[in-house]
């Protein structure tokens, strides 16, 4: 056991930027005149919390330097805030500064969630040469992965607010349920009372495009070379971003080396990862909450103080199994294993709500021997649409929550598998493919995955969503056809779980999930500029031509 160091801290250092300006950083170091490895964390969200205190003072105590910084426009830093827009070189400079220093060794790493996640990838691109090695948490992926409807979700109007000014600004104090229900969507930020360049800027740009391409990372994963610790939790309402990272990087990274030197957390924690064994109504046991600074800290004293401790000999991935509620060790992602298994739609008709006639088997559609008819059918009402069951504040979007109550809904269509005869474990990405029409030139589909137990609590598991007109990708808007049939792939993220026997497999299908997306107003008109609402009625096919199905990753048990 190492001996703990005492630490001193150097509060409000100025370290400036190529650009003359100069960032305010907390330095946390041993209180002796030696050199050591130095992990630089920075923040837009301030660097005065106790939750920083007691992490840096963690690492310090065991031998490093740890550096706190707001970023550009935030807290004691100079500049403007633009979200994500200078962090690559400010960070490539911090760095570098940080390597230079009499009581830094010259190998850096950084570290950090969500912001501070998503920065270190586009620090990353810029290829400073002291960066060692990344712990990169709860990662955003580039724009439109998780948010794919062309505008930023609905919620994100609170983050915003919360980020404007260089201080915390007070979110409790918003009537959020009336601001995410104002259109025109682009005047959010008045109806929370202040007015936002950032907010009106990120709206007017509907679709991929240049302006978004400067701050994207995930399809530039062959120009970086640095060992990277991807942490999530399957709960995280940006947790998507985290396998793709991880696969991105082992796939397609920089170099051989890096390819190798990958690895990957998962837990069944929310965005604020590790804080608690409960989340919701379910508690996942005490082993589903670790000791995280210390699971960090092997990975730095391997990388940055060079020491043999075994971190790169253990298999690559470390994951939480809900339902089972155990931690299991992989060696890929997806699992080699895996039974990719098709589970299509059936109904006679009446698929909606869960009191209709919608069922879910591995059986291919086939009407006539199964007395099925071809299609269901529901009306999407962007004035009353289907609610998401979420806190209002953007800290967390979602949990496993029960949707018993929203399946009482006509305009959900749900289907079930029958009571399971045995334990099934789904783990891995899940793919949903609907043929679907709408009488609008534009709508949206949603899928949800649940897992139905004998009480009939039905538990979200995970989720996802297409808007028509991105069918063909965020960069290619097309509207549809009226009346037309089309195929629809819906990405619904990722999960590890295992559905106990007696317990049902369900999906549910709806063109609305408010507020954790905005609502299709179902014109085809500009995004996020109107306020005209019509109602759609949409039409979802599962015949022999037209097999509407989701995709999972059965795990066979050994």
């Amino acid at each position: 056991m190492q001996t703990k160091k005492e630490v001193t801290i150097r509060r409000n250092t100025r370290v400036p930027m190529r650009d003359g300006i100069t960032l305010s950083a907390d330095i946390y170091r041993p209180a002796d005149d030696g050199e050591y490895p130095a992990i630089v964390v920075r923040t837009p969200y301030l660097k005065t919390s106790q939750i920083i205190f007691d992490t840096a003072t963690y690492f310090s105590e065991r031998g490093y330097a740890v550096i706190y910084m707001d970023v550009r426009g935030r807290g004691d830093s100079d500049g403007e805030f633009s979200p994500y827009r200078n962090d690559g070189i400010d960070g490539y400079d911090a760095i570098e500064w940080v390597a230079e220093q009499p009581w830094c060794t010259g190998a850096v790493g950084t570290m950090g969630g969500s912001y501070l996640g998503r920065i270190q990838w586009l620090t990353a691109l810029t290829k400073p040469p002291h960066l060692k090695a990344m712990i990169s948490a709860v990662t955003p992926s580039d724009p439109f992965v998780e948010w794919p409807t062309g505008l930023p979700n609905t919620q994100h109007i609170c983050w915003t607010y919360m980020t404007s000014g260089r201080v915390m600004q007070n979110i409790d104090t918003v009537n959020w349920e009336k601001v995410y229900d104002h259109l025109p969507f682009v005047d959010m930020d008045e109806a929370a009372g202040f007015h936002s360049k950032i907010w009106r800027e990120e709206v007017s740009h509907t679709k991929r495009d240049d302006w978004w391409e400067k701050i994207c990372y995930q399809n530039k994963f062959d120009q970086i070379d640095v060992p990277a610790l991807h942490i999530s939790g399957w709960y995280d309402d940006e947790q998507v971003g985290t396998p793709l990272n991880y696969m991105g990087m082992t796939e397609n990274g920089g170099s051989e080396s890096a390819r190798k030197s990958q690895r990957m957390l998962m837990g069944p924690w929310p965005h604020q990862i590790n804080r608690s064994t409960k989340l919701g109504d379910l508690d996942f046991g005490a082993d589903s909450q670790i000791d995280l600074n210390a699971y960090q800290l092997r990975w730095f004293d391997y990388w940055l103080k060079g020491m043999d401790n075994g971190v790169m000999e253990e298999p690559p991935i470390d994951m939480f199994v809900m339902g089972e509620n155990e931690w299991r060790q992989e060696s890929e992602w997806p699992l080699a294993r895996t039974n990719w298994t098709t589970f299509y739609l059936h109904s006679k008709g009446n698929a909606n709500s869960r009191f209709g006639d919608g069922w879910l088997t591995t059986d291919l559609p086939a009407t006539a021997e199964l007395e099925e008819t071809a299609t269901d059918q529901y009306d999407y009402d962007p004035k009353n649409p289907v609610p998401f069951i979420t806190d209002l504040i953007s800290h967390q979007i979602g949990g496993p929550d029960d949707y018993a109550a929203i399946e009482r809904r006509d305009d959900v269509l749900v289907y079930s598998t029958p009571p399971l005869e045995e334990d099934v474990e789904v783990t891995g990405p899940i793919k949903a493919l609907l043929y679907a029409s709408s009488n609008c030139k534009d709508t949206d589909f949603m899928v949800k995955l649940l897992d139905v137990r004998p009480t009939g609590f039905a538990q979200r598991l995970t989720d996802g969503m297409v808007r028509a007109r991105f069918r063909e990708g965020m960069d290619n808007p097309k509207l549809m056809e009226p009346d037309t049939i089309y195929p629809f792939e819906v990405d619904c993220w990722n999960t590890s779980h295992v559905f106990k026997k007696g317990h049902r497999i369900r999906i549910e299908i709806a063109s609305s999930a408010f507020p954790k997306y905005d609502r299709n107003l179902n014109t085809g008109d500009v995004l996020g500029q109107t306020t005209e609402m019509k109602v759609a009625t949409q039409t979802i096919y599962h015949d022999s031509e037209h097999p509407s199905a989701i995709v999972l990753p059965i795990i066979p048990k050994e």
